[in-house]
């Protein structure tokens, strides 16, 4: 008898129990009726649940599970939405009362080519609760369209943002800023060769207009791979990236931020040294430095704690080691500081092109009120489930990790409501098990169900 994910996850859980140890020991279109979804429904433990939204996603290639979709779960005003490609490549949405069960889920007229992991679906909602979409973008002409209602799921024509800089689009990222206008983050131009564009919607307009073109420009020689914005309490942003300089991964190098304390007028270093923009490979700051050739991953994540100061997750292979760690560089108020997150035993290189297929996930990082810094992640050696590794003394030195999800998911990586977080202090991710074969190839894995954890730490 075959077991549904849930069955089968709550089965894990109950052989294996909650994994919490430290770091340092060694560790392997119509909704459902309320009734049914509910009884789907799993839980971990008392603060983590696993909620189904009905639907069932494309799963041949991560390109609903890649970490750097911002966003594919959002909150506005109660509601929380989704976006994802189903079996055939079609864009569904969906919405659900914020810790309701039940999801209304709606098959959109458009499509993408889901076979890509770059074409990644990236929603947001601004302050009068429209809902914006961006979809099918790997150096392509912007494909947008937005809600016909506040709070609705019908999705106007495809038009144009700005009109500038929008035929070789990558990366679409939303951001919502105090006031209710939204922030729209782009790459313009391939890998190795690429400019950082950054939009505005005025909501009472209903207008875009640009902020920056470009605002981390390679050169022509190199492009910046921005990780996700960070925008603090104050309405202050917060941009960290790596350098790369051909299309090979291998030579990702070396960690760098910016700050704006105007929503993206101006920039400036932690120093508070002004940027002469657009920032480049001359003027920026490294917040870290790693060499090329150190299985440095690209689009990882970063967040701010209640006293602004940043905190970037990644990984990369320390000099005279063998083995990539997921690391934790913060800057204190004083200077950059570096930790390691992990103590993982399995070696592995970072080299080519295109979309790698890589026993661990990019991370996700939060920040709670009470100074804890939680790095979400998916691992191999833990058993490819969905994990956490937690830490709250001041140097960040002591880390105890705990599987969130037993079940194994795949090539998945984490993205969540970043609204519901900052609002509540409840993470909810994204889950669906998605295939990824090396350099855009795909797996044959057939349509998963697409779901939500919620947890509370």
């Amino acid at each position: 008898m075959k077991l549904s994910f849930g069955t089968q996850f709550l089965v894990a859980v109950m052989a294996s129990g909650i994994c919490m140890s430290a770091c340092n020991a060694q560790q392997d279109t119509a909704a459902p009726a309320t009734e049914a979804r509910a009884a789907q429904t799993v839980a971990l433990a008392k603060n983590v649940k696993l909620v189904p939204t009905g639907g069932k996603g494309w799963a041949q290639s991560s390109v609903n599970a890649a970490v750097f979709r911002s966003n594919s779960l959002v909150s506005h005003d109660g509601t929380q939405y989704v976006a994802y490609y189903d079996g055939d490549g079609n864009v569904v949405l969906g919405k659900r009362k914020v810790g309701s069960d039940v999801w209304e889920l709606k098959t959109t007229q458009y499509k993408g080519q889901a076979k890509d992991a770059h074409n990644c679906i990236s929603i947001g909602v601004d302050g009068k609760g429209f809902l914006h979409m961006v979809w099918d973008l790997h150096s392509q002409k912007l494909r947008y369209a937005k809600s016909t209602t506040s709070g609705g799921l019908l999705l106007t024509d495809e038009m144009p943002m700005t009109g500038q800089d929008e035929n070789r689009v990558t990366y679409p990222q939303f951001y919502n800023l105090p006031g209710g206008d939204l922030l729209f983050l782009y790459r313009d131009g391939g890998s190795g060769n690429g400019n950082a564009m950054l939009n505005r919607y005025d909501v009472e307009s209903g207008k875009w207009s640009s902020v920056q073109h470009p605002l981390v420009a390679g050169g022509g020689q190199r492009n910046a791979y921005l990780n996700p914005l960070a925008i603090d309490s104050k309405g202050g942003i917060h941009l960290s990236w790596v350098w790369r300089d051909t299309p090979d991964v291998a030579t990702n190098h070396d960690i760098s931020y910016a700050y704006s304390p105007d929503q993206g007028k101006t920039w400036q270093k932690s120093t508070g040294e002004k940027y002469n923009l657009p920032i480049t490979i001359d003027n920026a700051e490294v917040a870290w430095k790693v060499p090329k050739n150190s299985e440095l991953i690209n689009q990882t994540a970063m967040t701010v704690d209640a006293n602004a100061h940043p905190f970037i997750s990644t990984y990369w292979r320390a000099e005279g080691t063998d083995v990539p760690q997921y690391q934790l560089v913060w800057h204190d108020g004083t200077k950059w500081r570096q930790s390691q997150v992990s103590q993982r035993t399995q070696a592995f290189r970072l080299s080519g092109g295109g979309t790698k297929k890589i026993p661990i996930s990019r991370p996700q990082i939060v920040a709670g009120k009470d100074g804890a810094i939680h790095v979400i992640f998916r691992d191999e050696e833990l058993g490819n489930g969905i994990s956490v590794a937690s830490s709250s003394d001041a140097n960040h030195t002591k880390w105890t990790t705990q599987n969130l999800l037993a079940e194994r998911v795949g090539a998945w990586e984490p993205s969540f409501d970043t609204a519901l977080w900052a609002q509540k202090g409840q993470l909810n991710l994204f889950v669906q098990r998605v295939g990824q074969g090396d350099g855009e190839t795909l797996e044959n894995v057939p349509p998963q169900d697409v779901s939500v954890l919620e947890w509370t730490p």
